[in-house]
């Protein structure tokens, strides 16, 4: 019986906990299309990713004419001259690749573009939208832009500490 009073205790203190905590719900897409800087960062960033892409599909269209005039002439060709050509096309086909991930891969110029220029206006929207939290009493601030995620979470509702002094108890 005390078990039973104890946990209905426990799960009607839990309850008024929660309802609490103060939260808010932000689109964190809706603000940062709002900013007249990201608008004009992103279309650099589009810009510069449009001149790449044509620079990787030029050099990937000179690999398939390479490989059709290869096909074309490949039953004239002796055995060292198929080698040779097959050779020149993996080759050029490495090149168009290589290039393609120095400019779209991970850690590529993209990339790295994206963190020096996209990167500032998004801190600068999480410590605005912290602010606002810490100002108004909120304690957590949800993002709908992609799906229900925290956006931000006071620290002091962070109890990790406490449960892993539980889970090393045991």
């Amino acid at each position: 019986m005390k078990k039973i009073i104890l946990g209905a205790v426990f799960v009607l203190c839990s309850g008024v906990a929660a309802m609490a905590q103060k939260y808010c719900v932000i689109d964190s897409k809706y603000i940062l299309d709002k900013v007249p800087e990201y608008a004009t960062a992103q279309k650099q960033l589009d810009n510069l990713s449009d001149g790449w892409q044509k620079e990787v599909d030029t050099k990937m269209e000179a690999v398939d004419q390479m490989y059709k005039s290869y096909q074309a002439e490949r039953a004239m060709l002796n055995e060292g001259m198929r080698a040779k050509r097959e050779a020149e096309i993996v080759a050029k086909e490495k090149e168009a690749k290589d290039l393609q991930k120095k400019y779209f891969g991970y850690e590529g110029e993209l990339f790295k573009k994206r963190q020096t220029m996209i990167k500032p206006i998004q801190d600068r929207v999480f410590n605005t939208v912290q602010q606002y939290a810490t100002s108004r009493g909120f304690d957590i601030v949800y993002d709908k832009s992609g799906g229900i995620t925290i956006f931000y979470a006071d620290p002091k509702l962070d109890k990790s500490e406490e449960v892993i002094k539980l889970v090393n108890k045991k």
